[in-house]
């Protein structure tokens, strides 16, 4: 298990190299995530936790695969990937989710595939953000609100949601318990 600073590091110096690679100005980047400067450069820093949602997004532009932003190394596998329970790699330690990527060494995979655990919060709204592609979120335990596109959908144990992942959205546990989830992001 990797320490969340020095973790953050290497994901965010190899984001850097990625940029400074593809000839790609921090004003260029930060414009085509639409995010302000300063937190693209606090994300490159590893000063701060990085969404998942905003690695897979560099992933497409960079044409690259998730797994090489996450470990640093080139995915290999084109027949299969076996990720071990609790083995996956952690992606984003926000205070609102735990995201364990499910498969980091397949290569040109079409879809992105996480274990998400998200933890009670005392503030009922949490942050939304967006990604490019599509989403498809299985409730495995617990309850979940999902705010999105000025909507508000409960999904309890055995529940699903396929949504636009374009739309602003995010989740919530409810019932004081965490809920998890799995997610494959498209």
């Amino acid at each position: 298990m990797f320490i969340l600073n020095e973790y953050n590091k290497d994901i965010g110096n190899r984001i850097r190299e990625l940029r400074e690679l593809s000839d790609i100005t921090i004003s260029e980047i930060a414009s085509d995530l639409n995010i302000k400067e300063e937190t693209y450069i606090q994300y490159e820093n590893g000063e701060v936790d990085i969404p998942a949602s905003f690695l897979y997004e560099l992933a497409h532009i960079f044409k690259v695969d998730l797994g090489l932003l996450l470990t640093g190394e080139e995915s290999r596998m084109s027949i299969f990937d076996v990720t071990r329970a609790n083995k996956g790699v952690s992606v984003d330690r926000r205070k609102e989710y735990l995201h364990e990527n499910l498969c980091s060494k397949f290569i040109h995979k079409k879809a992105e595939t996480f274990l998400v655990v998200v933890d009670p919060e005392k503030n009922p709204v949490p942050s939304l953000n967006s990604h490019p592609g599509q989403e498809f979120n299985y409730v495995l335990e617990g309850s979940l609100k999902i705010y999105i596109h000025n909507n508000e959908i409960i999904l309890n144990e055995g529940d699903s949601i396929f949504f636009d992942s374009a739309h602003r959205h995010a989740m919530v546990a409810l019932n004081d318990k965490p809920a998890k989830f799995l997610a494959v992001i498209i």
